[in-house]
């Protein structure tokens, strides 16, 4: 994934985008992976093949291993929880590495605890 962002962040420059890309960029590219691997192997383009191949299989993504449940979403939720903490005004580049990023949930990715009110967290 490090690659992927670091091209994205590469060409992002000046287009007046998302200048980091880490909320979309890789989800985006995962799903491309997961519809080129799907019709890749059912050589087809017919939407129910695809979709039959896509319920039935796990993928190697740029995020991981992706899986689907038969209601279509994730089989694995992939939603993370944080909290940022000693931010300053008008710098981006403090958002280039998780320092000040604590992760809350899910607890195997946990990085931190919730510090709360909110007030307090401004004091760290």
């Amino acid at each position: 994934m490090k690659e992927l962002l670091d091209e994205y962040q590469k060409r992002a420059v000046g287009q007046g985008i998302d200048p980091l890309g880490y909320g979309f960029a890789p989800f985006a590219y995962a799903a491309g992976q997961v519809i080129a691997t799907a019709v890749a192997n059912t050589q087809s383009l017919d939407n129910d093949k695809i979709a039959t191949y896509i319920h039935g299989h796990t993928f190697k993504t740029v995020v991981g291993d992706v899986a689907f449940g038969k209601d279509g979403e994730w089989a694995k939720a992939r939603m993370v929880f944080t909290q940022f903490r000693n931010v300053t005004d008008n710098d981006i580049n403090q958002f280039r590495d998780t320092t000040r990023d604590a992760i809350l949930w899910p607890l195997e990715y946990k990085t931190g605890e919730l510090i709360y009110p909110y007030s307090e967290a401004k004091k760290k």
